[in-house]
C-alpha cells in the first residue's frame, strides 16, 4: 500500500524528485505483489497512471483508489493486519495524529476508513481502534515479541493516559504479544517521530535483529546508539536466548539545503514476497549495506532504491509503504 505524494502537502516543491522514487518502489514491489495505491482525486488518479505507463510499469498488478490524505506515510497512517488464533485476518485502523500533533493529520486518520468503504481491502473485516499508534513505531519478531522506544510510545501527546503496563496489556490484546521490548536509548537527527523503531532496529527473523550502529565516536549519535545496542544485547527471544544482532554501515551524513541533518537509515527497509527492498543514499556505504542485508535475508533478493529524496521529508522506504497480508 502506497499513498502517492501531491501537490497539496509538504511535497509540493519537490514532486519532480520524489515521484520517480514512488515509481521505483511501485516497479520493483509488483514483481512479486500487488500493489495498492492511494490518490488524492481523480485527476491525480489520472496522471500517476499516466506516470506508470510512461514508465513501462505493468498495470495488472497496481489498484489505484480516490481519497485525499496530508501526507504520504501509509506506514503510520494505514492499517495493521492481524491473523486471530482462528485464522482470521481483520485490519485495525489506529487514531493518527501526526506524530503527536507536529503537522496537519485529519485526513489521514480518515484515509483507511475511505478506502475500506470503496471496497479497496475486499471483504476484510476493519476494526477501528481508538488510541494513538504509527505502524513505523512497532516492530514484531512473529514468537510473541514486540519492539518499540518509549520517546515515541510513551510521549504525552500520543496516549497521555497510557503508560508502559496499558500499552502492554493493549498488544497482549490486540496483537497477542507476549513480551514487549522496550528501547529507552537511540535516535537520528532530523526524526520528527519520536524515534520511530523502524529507523533504529529490526527483525529479520525470529531469532534475528538489523539494527543502526554508529562507529565514528566524533558522531552526534554515538553514545546513544552504543547505549541501545546494550540494550538489544539484553533482550531474550521467545527461546529464552539472546537476538542475534547485525549491525548496519552507518551511512556519512546527508544534509538539506539549510543545512539540517536527514535521517538516513538502511533499517527502514522492506520485506516484501521473495525480496528486501533496501534504501540507498548516494554514499559510499551503500554496497556495505546490501551485502550486510543480503547474510540476513538468504532466501530473498536485497533490491536497492535511492532514497535520497525520501529523507528530505525525514522518512524513507519502509515509512511509505505498509503491508496487506493476504487472508488465508
Amino acid at each position: 500500500m502506497l499513498t502517492w505524494p501531491h501537490a497539496q502537502g509538504d511535497w509540493r516543491e519537490l514532486l519532480t524528485e520524489v515521484e520517480p522514487v514512488y515509481l521505483e518502489l511501485v516497479r520493483q514491489i509488483s514483481r512479486f505483489e500487488a500493489v495498492l495505491i492511494t490518490a488524492w482525486d481523480e485527476a491525480h488518479r489520472v496522471h500517476i497512471r499516466s506516470l506508470l505507463d510512461r514508465a513501462g510499469i505493468a498495470q495488472d498488478p497496481v489498484t489505484i483508489h480516490r481519497a485525499p490524505s496530508n501526507d504520504s506515510w501509509t506506514r503510520d497512517h494505514g492499517p495493521i493486519g492481524v491473523l486471530d488464533r482462528n485464522g482470521n485476518l481483520r485490519l485495525l485502523d489506529f487514531t493518527f495524529n501526526g506524530w503527536g500533533g507536529k503537522y496537519p493529520a485529519a485526513l489521514d486518520d480518515r484515509l483507511t476508513r475511505e478506502l475500506h468503504a470503496r471496497g479497496a481491502f475486499g471483504d476484510l473485516l476493519l476494526e477501528r481502534i481508538d488510541w494513538v499508534l504509527e505502524g513505523g513505531a512497532i516492530e514484531v519478531d512473529g514468537r510473541g515479541g514486540l519492539m518499540t522506544t518509549t520517546r515515541c510510545l510513551l510521549s504525552p501527546l500520543r496516549n497521555p493516559d497510557l503508560g508502559c503496563q496499558a500499552l502492554e496489556a493493549q498488544f497482549r490484546e490486540l496483537f497477542g504479544i507476549e513480551r514487549t521490548l522496550w528501547l529507552e536509548n537511540g535516535y537520528l537527527a532530523g526524526d520528527d517521530t519520536d524515534s520511530h523503531i523502524d529507523n533504529l532496529a529490526r527483525f529479520c527473523n525470529p531469532s534475528t535483529i538489523a539494527y543502526t550502529a554508529c562507529d565514528d565516536p566524533q558522531d552526534e549519535h554515538y553514545n546513544e546508539l552504543k547505549a541501545m545496542e546494550a540494550e538489544l544485547g539484553a533482550f531474550r527471544n521467545a527461546d529464552g536466548n539472546p537476538y542475534r544482532l547485525v549491525p548496519l554501515p552507518w551511512p556519512e551524513p546527508r544534509y538539506d539545503a539549510s543545512g539540517q541533518r536527514l535521517p538516513a537509515s538502511y533499517a527502514n527497509f522492506l520485506i516484501i514476497n521473495g525480496a528486501v527492498l533496501l534504501p540507498l543514499y548516494g554514499v559510499p556505504q551503500d554496497e556495505q549495506a546490501i551485502t550486510t542485508l543480503a547474510g540476513c535475508f538468504p532466501d530473498r533478493r536485497v533490491i536497492g532504491i535511492d532514497c535520497t529524496p525520501l529523507i528530505r521529508q525525514y522518512g524513507s522506504l519502509h515509512c511509505a509503504t505498509m503491508q496487506i497480508p493476504r487472508a488465508p
